[in-house]
């Protein structure tokens, strides 16, 4: 037991992305992203939706994929010390609506990108790069030592 700890969750990463606020904030934050980048006077409407497709994603691998453990000060993290936060996600359970979610936007984020831009082979590129590079480490066979040794403990 950890004292002076507020919560009653053993790790509370596992409930923060749950709420459907997230989600809205989510979306809200990349149109902003969007608007923001559109402004810009020298990018065009095709680099502005790559950019918004491959800074999202790539925040996304970051926080999801790459970073292990639990964001929170507690001295003993336990299992979650060796797991992401995509595999800590809703207690590692598959095919919550968390998960959907966070599966499904970078595939939308990737059809609009690739509308916008009207498959220049270059922006293409760049977006299905981006892409996968999200939804691959999503894979259930990858999580731990199932694949490979990719995500080992």
């Amino acid at each position: 037991m950890n004292i002076g700890v507020a919560h009653s969750e053993v790790n509370p990463n596992t409930r923060v992305m749950i709420r459907r606020g997230l989600w809205l904030t989510y979306a809200l934050e990349v149109g902003l992203l969007y608007i923001i980048l559109l402004s810009i006077p020298f990018f065009s409407v095709p680099v502005a939706w790559t950019l918004t497709n491959v800074i999202p994603n790539l925040g996304m691998y970051v926080f999801l994929h790459a970073v292990k453990g639990t964001p929170f000060e507690t001295p003993d993290q336990g299992k979650a010390r060796l797991l992401t936060h995509w595999e800590q996600l809703d207690y590692g359970v598959q095919f919550t609506s968390s998960r959907k979610f966070f599966t499904i936007s970078p595939i939308i984020l990737y059809f609009l990108a690739s509308f916008y831009t009207k498959y220049d082979p270059t922006h293409f590129i760049l977006n299905t790069a981006s892409l996968q590079s999200v939804l691959i480490p999503k894979m259930p066979q990858l999580h731990g030592d199932r694949a490979f040794g990719i995500n080992k403990y």
